[in-house]
């Protein structure tokens, strides 16, 4: 028989069912009175999305106005990522026919895709979770319409019209605007935009980005849009004026271009070069091009593997790397200016009578002159305008000899050719310059410390894998290898033999070149180079004038700085460039100049041509180096002369700078506003232009 519970057990069990709902009452009362607003907001969170309104990109324009880079209004598909991710199969199936409607490859969107990490190859892109990823630019409306019609098919697909980017000049100063591609999510600009990643378009985005809006939005569960809870307009981009003119742009291109493919045509390996314009007055540049160039345009909407292999690609001469700015070559007979101060410096005189004989030996080595050339007693002027090498061989060796008996050497070339500007960045206003090179004591052990260890197992085992195709050419290098091994680390009286000529380890690049030739031409100024001249807001307001920065003055006196300008204006008269500039005008517009032909074992050698104009008067400086193109005279002096001539407008050719004066102000603009259509598409509507 059953005992029916106690009075004081069914107490305590309703004393613990009372004390449950009184704590299950008070978790009510914390959750939707205490923390009411908090919950309410997490979940309102849960349902909002930020969206970036990207900002309409400044324009690039010329000295005159004429754009170089701009927007235009295109049709844009992107993709959505994270909506591709939450499908069954991970979105292939919609890749698959998001390929077929574009007439692409599956492998080249989904390559568009690809987030950038380790092992990733380049094309990829910073990983931004839920920004769309553009994945066509230009879209036709007959294929956007057919996208639309079948988004159904297509989730995480969009299609919306969208400002791209334009290069209405092709590859018309490719190197020197840079290009655009998808860059992160600094700078408030979303992953999915395209930031500068090289030349003007890197060095001054934040000017031409302006700044980002956003939006956000209230979803449903589905994930459509329900409202719009908070909008801020973005701020467009500025204009950036540079001082490059098109129209002589165009003329350094078209030269530069048919000495490359002469040299190409001579045997040259790639036919590559470069050339720059620079107002020596001033240190602004006027044109700056490298051959083999590319069309900017082929980053827009994301470049396709196949074209990033291209210009990536030695045996397409590497189309993406600015030779003028980055390219390294030896300056040889250039450099004789530079020798040439330092031998005045150094108490030689200007017309002191100095022999020219056809060789000259330094130790157990004979240093020839070019040719082989014996050319009798001559002064400095002569020296330059014939390009003797032996008498600034025996300067280099006597001020070496002086400095093996100093305990601190003077290198007295070394220091005026840093003052020249070599051996450090010329600080222009382009991402990527390379340094240079002024070799000395200190540079040669320090390489040497570096190297010595892989020199030594080189002298011993030689040079198998190129002996088996050039054995001459092992068997040099074996020799080398097995001096260096030894003794690499002095400098010795060849090193100066040779870098009195500007051959041996000095390196310049041509726009280092043509700063120190700027500064010989006016008179002893050394800039720092500059593309950009202002930037120029929406509203025709100048925000910032950007002014080539001054760096150093020449430590030469001007009368020395005058007696090498007058002999390098008989350059192309009666010495090394005369055969290039025979029937030139030189009556009309003088140039001066200085051809130099650095040779390279086993390579033809690179043709290099200095000048300036006119040579009375300097105004413009012009410097063209052709890899492999010959003797200075082959190559690089004849470009030079067919630029001078469409600068000036001289034989037969329209001018592209008449007078050669580049224009004094800034192309007046009255600003640009913002304005939407129908589709809330943002386009730069013009209410003035640029104009000279």
């Amino acid at each position: 028989m059953m005992r029916r519970p106690t009075r004081s057990r069914l107490l305590v069990v309703h004393l613990l069912v009372a004390a449950l709902f009184l704590v299950l009452l008070g978790r009510l009362w914390q959750v939707q009175i205490l923390d009411g607003d908090r919950y309410a907001r997490m979940a309102a969170d849960n349902h909002t999305r930020r969206t970036v309104i990207p900002a309409v990109r400044g324009e690039i324009v010329d000295a005159r106005g004429r754009p170089l880079a701009r927007n235009r209004a295109a049709v844009r598909v992107t993709v959505d990522r994270a909506a591709l991710d939450r499908l069954p199969d991970r979105g292939r199936a919609v890749l698959g026919r998001l390929a077929d409607l574009l007439g692409r490859p599956r492998e080249e969107i989904a390559g568009r895709l690809r987030v950038c990490g380790p092992g990733v190859d380049e094309p990829c892109r910073d990983g931004v979770p839920y920004e769309p990823v553009p994945v066509a630019d230009g879209v036709s409306e007959r294929v956007a319409l057919r996208l639309m019609e079948r988004r159904h098919e297509l989730p995480g697909v969009r299609v919306e019209p969208r400002p791209v980017r334009e290069y209405p000049r092709g590859t018309l100063a490719a190197h020197l605007l840079g290009y655009l591609a998808p860059g992160s999510s600094g700078a408030g600009r979303g992953g999915a935009e395209a930031t500068g990643r090289d030349g003007l378009e890197a060095h001054y985005e934040a000017d031409l980005s302006g700044r980002a809006g956003s939006r956000e939005i209230v979803v449903d569960s589905g994930g459509r849009a329900v409202r719009t809870v908070r909008e801020q307009a973005p701020v467009p981009g500025a204009t950036l004026v540079t001082s490059i003119d098109a129209r002589v742009q165009a003329v350094v291109e078209k030269a530069l271009k048919k000495a490359a493919g002469r040299a190409a045509g001579r045997g040259g390996a790639a036919g590559t070069g470069a050339a720059v314009v620079m107002d020596a007055r001033t240190g602004r540049v006027v044109a700056l091009a490298g051959y083999p160039a590319y069309d900017p345009s082929v980053w827009t909407g994301g470049i396709r593997e196949a074209d990033y292999k291209r210009l990536t690609s030695p045996a397409h001469g590497l189309p993406l790397i600015s030779r003028a700015v980055q390219g390294q070559w030896p300056p040889a007979s250039t450099w004789k200016i530079v020798s040439t101060a330092a031998a005045a410096r150094a108490g030689y005189p200007l017309d002191g009578r100095y022999d020219c004989s056809g060789s000259y030996r330094i130790g157990d080595r004979s240093f020839r002159n070019f040719g082989g050339r014996n050319l009798g007693g001559m002064d400095l002027h002569r020296a330059l305008v014939v390009s003797c090498d032996t008498i600034f061989y025996r300067f280099a060796y006597r001020m070496w000899l002086k400095d093996e008996d100093a305990r601190r050497p003077a290198d007295p070339m070394q220091r005026m050719a840093r003052a020249f500007g070599f051996g450090v960045r010329t600080g222009v206003d382009l991402p990527g310059e390379a340094a240079g090179r002024v070799p000395d004591r200190t540079w040669k052990r320090t390489t040497w410390e570096d190297t010595r260890k892989r020199m030594c197992a080189d002298a011993r085992t030689g040079y198998p894998s190129v002996a088996r195709t050039d054995p001459r050419r092992a068997a040099y290098l074996k020799a080398i290898a097995k001096e260096n091994c030894r003794h690499g680390y002095l400098w010795t009286a060849g090193d100066a033999a040779n870098f009195s000529i500007g051959q041996g380890d000095v390196l310049v690049t041509p726009l280092q070149l043509a700063r120190a030739y700027a500064a010989l031409a006016n008179g002893g100024t050394l800039f720092s180079p500059r593309v950009g001249r202002a930037v120029v807001g929406r509203d025709g307001r100048v925000l910032r004038e950007i002014t080539p920065p001054v760096t150093g003055r020449l430590p030469v006196p001007g009368k020395t700085l005058a007696y090498i300008r007058r002999a390098l204006a008989d350059v192309p008269r009666s010495g090394t460039a005369a055969p290039a500039f025979a029937g030139f005008p030189l009556d009309k517009v003088p140039v001066a100049g200085k051809t130099g032909t650095a040779e390279a074992y086993g390579a033809a050698d690179t043709s290099w041509f200095a000048s300036f104009a006119p040579a009375d008067d300097p105004r413009l400086v012009v410097v063209v180096v052709v890899s492999e193109g010959g003797a200075g005279a082959e190559a690089a002096a004849p470009a030079a002369r067919e630029i001078w001539s469409g600068i000036y407008g001289l034989e037969g050719k329209r001018a592209a700078l008449p007078g050669g004066k580049p224009p004094a102000g800034l192309p007046k603009t009255a600003g640009y506003q913002v304005s939407r259509d129908q589709e809330g598409f943002p386009r730069p509507r013009t209410t003035g232009r640029l104009r000279s």
